[in-house]
């Protein structure tokens, strides 16, 4: 089915006003939106076109999660993320894909893999020397380097025990997670996680959000409850009327063992919702790393930095607990960005069909504004929406959109949909792009986790994307024109080695953009720590970095159209140019 035959099926118009829509009767929010009329399009040219090369660069194995043709329980249908990590420190970005199962009948290559990056354009598959090798229900992944040794670890999130995978530098991992400490006796359903350093003693603490509680002997299959039903097909049951679980928070000890600090930092305290995506960030510009929780069906999440080791949950203060209209939204995926170029850092939130995601305008100090039908987001309402970014596709100096979508009932046409791509116009505008992105964005798959990164190092962003029982889509960038970039590569001393939970402001051209050091988002998954700005016409842009530590730098007329590595307190201590692919 091709993405124009998608957009002429009809859609169910539901009341767009009163208490949120239920898809189904124990399903998720969806507030019935018809969507907006879309404007004239601008007809300027857009420099950014993706090509599917996943099957070429050797990214061939599916992620297996869950029935193909039906799902019996909410579980199979959540999918799970991907990253991008330099595992190796060569400066060229692997990746990691996650995996699912299926209940009573699991291929073998169900399992977590390692691609390593060959730096031709193609991936080599290293998962069984690397000791990642894993079957598991597993769901979100964190990346940082927790025992500052120099080398990137993994914690990956999973229904039953969550796995930390150390680094050891040679190429292989090991599954350290009961000497850390991080095992538990009841089995959860983990599902976002982000490494953060909340009391800025240079080590990196985890934070894990939670779905739900989850017993396939407790809860109905597909079929065995009349209330389970979506537009009178059966489906699975869920996640409204199950039990919600509560987020977690573990204290680095700096020994290789982490401390259970939930309670005491006021995380489990805070009534649960049906937890996702988690971000770790300074959204406020206070020097302190906060966390945003985009939460399904729930109203989401936000705790606030209390600089004395606790956490204030003030979503609904700060304008990012629900929508303008004061309605919950199945909150699935999280795109962190600077969208109107202002200097601090905006947030997109994706959603379920019959919606429109939201995009949140900061305004500096962490209070937000529902800017969604203002910028020309409610054109789109007909798709599930998961993994996010709010990146410069096309290097214009203007962050755009990208979201992946995906029906979660397999027995409901259309079950694989395409990618949704929104290009800045300025001014807080956008419009969609219906085919000018290229043929990987109009691709239908069910699409879960993205990870946005440079992985044949030319200087644009491509696009990793997790599909269910399929192989991954990898989007490479074929970019044209002759719009600048820079890339920002942090290297923490005070701070943890990571930098994870530092902000960048680049100033080029008139604007300012932040951008943020993420140790997750998108949709459970990890993008490329290099941060990327493109940069228009503009030859040189102004750094201004605020560090996890508190501590800031400013690095002045910095060269455009190269990677510069910043050593906390030294400077820039290395650049390197990249070779500019040739489209086609």
């Amino acid at each position: 089915m091709t993405r124009r035959q998608i957009l002429s099926l009809p859609i169910l118009a539901l009341p767009a006003a009163g208490p949120p829509v239920r898809a189904q009767n124990k399903g998720m929010a969806s507030r019935g939106v018809k969507a907006l009329p879309r404007g004239k399009p601008s007809g300027l040219p857009f420099h950014a076109r993706f090509v599917n090369t996943a099957q070429s660069a050797g990214l061939r194995a599916p992620v297996v999660f869950g029935g193909i043709e039906h799902s019996d329980y909410i579980l199979e249908a959540m999918g799970c993320g991907a990253a991008f990590v330099d595992y190796d420190n060569d400066g060229w970005m692997d990746i990691v894909t996650l995996t699912g199962q299926r209940f009573g009948n699991t291929p073998k290559e169900a399992t977590i893999r390692l691609y390593k990056n060959n730096r031709d354009g193609t991936f080599t598959d290293v998962t069984d020397q690397s000791g990642l090798r894993r079957a598991a229900w597993a769901f979100g992944i964190t990346v940082g380097d927790y025992d500052n040794d120099g080398f990137d670890d993994l914690f990956i999130t999973c229904w039953g025990q969550n796995i930390l995978f150390h680094n050891n530098g040679n190429g292989t991992f090991t599954d350290v997670t009961e000497k850390a400490g991080l095992t538990h006796a009841a089995k959860r359903w983990g599902t976002g996680c982000t490494w953060i350093d909340y009391d800025r003693d240079g080590r990196l603490d985890l934070f894990v959000s939670n779905y739900m509680v989850f017993d396939p002997d407790k809860i109905p299959a597909r079929g065995k409850d009349p209330g389970c039903n979506y537009r009178g097909v059966p489906v699975n049951c869920g996640p409204s009327g199950l039990p919600k679980e509560q987020c977690a928070l573990y204290h680095n000890n700096g020994d290789g063992t982490f401390t259970d600090v939930s309670r005491q930092s006021g995380i489990s305290t805070v009534k649960p919702g049906y937890g996702l995506t988690a971000v770790a960030a300074d959204f406020d510009g206070d020097g302190w790393t906060d966390i945003y929780v985009a939460c399904d069906t729930t109203y989401s999440l936000f705790f606030r930095n209390n600089h004395d080791g606790t956490f204030t949950e003030q979503a609904l203060e700060s304008g990012i607990a629900l929508n303008e209209d004061g309605q919950e939204q199945s909150g699935m995926g999280l795109g962190i960005g600077d969208f109107n170029t202002d200097g601090y850092l905006d947030i997109l939130k994706t959603h379920f069909t019959e919606d429109t995601p939201a995009l949140y305008q900061n305004d500096g100090k962490g209070y937000f504004r529902d800017m969604t039908i203002q910028s020309g987001l409610g054109v789109e309402t007909r798709f599930v929406c998961w993994g996010a970014g709010m990146f410069d596709l096309d290097n214009d100096g203007l962050p755009d959109l990208f979201y992946t979508t995906g029906m979660v009932y397999p027995e409901v046409e259309p079950y694989k949909t395409p990618g949704v791509v929104y290009r800045n116009l300025g001014g807080g505008r956008f419009e969609e792009l219906m085919d000018q992105a290229g043929p990987g964005v109009t691709e239908a798959h069910s699409g879960r986790g993205v990870a946005f990164g440079d992985f044949d190092n030319d200087g644009d962003l491509d696009i990793l994307i997790v599909n269910l029982n399929e192989p991954p889509s990898l989007l490479r960038n074929d970019m044209t024109g002759t719009n600048h970039w820079l890339k920002v590569l942090l290297v923490g001393t005070k701070s943890n080695r990571s930098a994870i939970g530092a902000t960048v402001v680049a100033g080029y051209g008139g604007r300012k953009q932040a951008q943020a050091v993420l140790a997750q988002s998108s949709y459970l998954s990890v993008n490329d720590r290099r941060l990327h700005f493109g940069l228009g016409q503009a030859g040189t842009a102004d750094l201004e970095i605020r560090w996890p530590s508190g501590g800031q730098e400013r690095i002045a007329g910095v060269a455009a159209d190269q990677l510069v590595v910043v050593r906390e307190g030294s400077g820039i201590i290395r650049t390197e140019r990249f070779a500019r692919r040739q489209p086609g």
